[in-house]
């Protein structure tokens, strides 16, 4: 008798062997596996952890199980390291801002809501990922916090046209506010957001899910936010 018929299940062991052998085998060579990949995932749990002038190079390498050459390769220094991990989470959060944005000006009424929402709900659901949200907030905390001229710079540079096209599209709305005031307000309203994407306040959530309570919060922000905006 035939081994395959003998053994029918040896067939389903061995196709099931080279299918998971094969789907490690993509995963391996995924960039979810790459070296870069892993040094980024360990940077941003230790920034978050530590803050980025706390965690050392060698803390990273460590946890990341790779070797100093490899993060000099790939990043080149310890603040290009910090850039990038910055990347991770704020090139999405800010396109997803901007995207948001052009839809609420191309309505036939802009609302002052509306570009609020804009700001603040991608923010929002940005924090609720499975993977690695709260450390993204914390890691906006720190670079708040830590008040450091290189982060200043990188978020300049790389997002300040993004705060500048919600300024003009606030200022729209609200011409008699000159635009210093304007700033003030919207910063208090940026740190207002920080401390909802904590998601530590005194609310509890009590019966809501995750995302009706990401909604709650946001609605509620939104409304607090155009009261101190239009306030006199």
């Amino acid at each position: 008798m035939p081994y395959v018929a003998a053994y029918p299940s040896a067939v389903d062991n061995a196709t099931h062997y080279h299918a998971t052998a094969e789907a490690i085998g993509e995963f391996m060579n995924s960039d979810a596996f790459s070296t870069k990949q892993r040094i980024i995932d360990a940077a941003e749990h230790l920034f978050a952890s530590h803050g980025f002038a706390g965690a050392s190079l060698r803390q990273v390498t460590s946890s990341a199980q790779v070797n100093l050459a490899a993060v000099n390769y790939h990043f080149g220094s310890k603040e290009n390291l910090i850039n990038e991990v910055l990347r991770l989470r704020l090139d999405k959060l800010n396109a997803d801002r901007l995207e948001t944005l052009k839809t609420a000006l191309a309505a036939p009424s802009l609302r002052l809501e509306d570009v609020l929402a804009a700001w603040i709900r991608p923010a929002l659901a940005a924090s609720a990922q499975e993977k690695g949200g709260m450390a993204f907030v914390r890691i906006l905390a720190r670079a708040y916090v830590e008040q450091s001229e290189h982060l200043r710079t990188f978020l300049h540079q790389n997002y300040g046209h993004v705060l500048r096209d919600f300024i003009a599209a606030l200022g729209r709305l609200l011409p008699t506010l000159d635009k210093q005031e304007l700033y003030w307000r919207f910063d208090i309203i940026t740190g207002a957001l920080t401390f909802a994407m904590a998601d530590y306040g005194m609310i509890k959530r009590r019966n809501l899910g995750a995302e009706q309570y990401r909604d709650l919060t946001a609605e509620h922000l939104i409304k607090f936010a155009a009261a101190g905006l239009r306030a006199g």
